[in-house]
């Protein structure tokens, strides 16, 4: 509790004119016990503060009052740990926005649509959308979340010299995070992928992770007989085998036999997805190159993008997605359900029109 203190020199005296021996030793006096007081209100401890009231009228030579007033020390203390929880926050803030930019959102988007699409085939009748559907595609979706991380943590750790060049924003190539930060990240999120999935106990998810883990560290890492991105060849079978093959074939299959306790069957509709996909991701196996053209040349990375030409490489991209986009329009088109065919020309037509564009 704050506490004051009233400390008061002498009352004022009176200045003699005449020089008298005794007023000025008395003078002399009531100087000395002012400073004497003055000290003394110096001298107290430096968690109080004082102020000083000065007023004077004529023939008075001082009439001061000092007012300490106590004030509790820890309030100057309280001030860092009232900013803690908001420097915690914004920390936590930066790592999530850091760790975002690290994952490409995007990469982890496409990767939920494909385990909720590729489950969607193996739905036979409206009872098999339930709660254990949703469930199932959680399962599914997770630990591919968790492995786009490492992918993405590994790929970067791999081309850190050449993203200096290509992609200088990513959190590793401009000094956000340090390479012993994304190494970390990578194993432990790789190391929860397969914990998710084992937990889960459904095979075609177990095996799913091995084969993509397979295919994307023989693609990214630097070692010899792998770092497959190098050869344009098997950077694009890379990016295919995964999307166009292992992912739905793996997501089908555990919604199939391990959600819904059917037998392995490979429907219509899970053939002919494969084939949409495979168009589409050999796409996009050329187009992610045309933009790293420059530290790509440096670093010896051979991409189409480099021995053909950015220009045509972006062409034969439209082509292949048209292509793909086409054999779902027709696919949709002439099914035998009318609602299956009006979704499927109010979603694809506007894709179409934006790539003739």
């Amino acid at each position: 509790m704050d506490s004051g203190l009233a400390i008061s020199s002498p009352k004022p005296y009176s200045v003699i004119t005449t020089g008298s021996y005794a007023s000025k030793a008395s003078q002399h006096t009531k100087k000395t016990q002012i400073k004497y007081n003055l000290k003394r209100v110096q001298q107290l401890s430096l968690g109080h503060r004082y102020k000083c009231i000065e007023g004077g009228f004529a023939y008075q030579e001082c009439n001061r009052k000092y007012v300490v007033q106590a004030v509790p020390e820890s309030s100057f203390d309280s001030e860092p740990h009232t900013s803690n929880p908001q420097i915690i926050l914004h920390s936590v803030k930066d790592f999530l926005a850091t760790l975002c930019t690290l994952s490409y959102p995007y990469a982890m988007i496409g990767l939920a649509l494909c385990a909720l699409s590729s489950s969607l085939l193996a739905v036979e009748k409206l009872s098999d959308i339930s709660l254990s559907f949703f469930v199932g595609v959680l399962q599914a979706a997770v630990p591919q979340l968790f492995f786009a991380i490492y992918s993405n943590a590994l790929n970067q750790v791999s081309d850190l010299e050449i993203d200096k060049i290509n992609k200088p924003h990513l959190p590793l190539a401009s000094g956000q995070l340090s390479l012993k930060t994304v190494v970390i990240i990578a194993a432990s999120f790789l190391t929860l992928s397969f914990w998710l999935s084992w937990i889960v106990g459904s095979w075609p998810l177990i095996w799913n992770l091995v084969l993509i883990t397979s295919i994307w560290t023989a693609y990214s890492v630097n070692v010899p007989f792998l770092r497959w991105k190098k050869n344009p060849i098997l950077a694009a079978m890379c990016m295919v085998s995964s999307w166009a093959f292992v992912l739905p074939i793996t997501f089908f299959l555990h919604m199939q036999t391990f959600v819904l306790k059917r037998p392995i069957v490979f429907p219509r509709s899970l053939i002919l997805a494969i084939v949409i996909m495979n168009f589409f991701f050999v796409g996009m196996a050329l187009a992610k190159d045309i933009p790293d053209v420059e530290g790509d040349k440096i670093y010896g990375i051979d991409t189409f993008a480099i021995r053909i030409g950015q220009k045509q490489v972006f062409w034969i991209c439209i082509f292949l997605f048209e292509m793909a986009f086409g054999v779902s329009l027709v696919a949709g088109a002439t099914s035998s359900s009318l609602l299956v065919k009006i979704i499927t020309v109010i979603c694809l037509l506007p894709h179409i029109g934006c790539m003739q564009l």
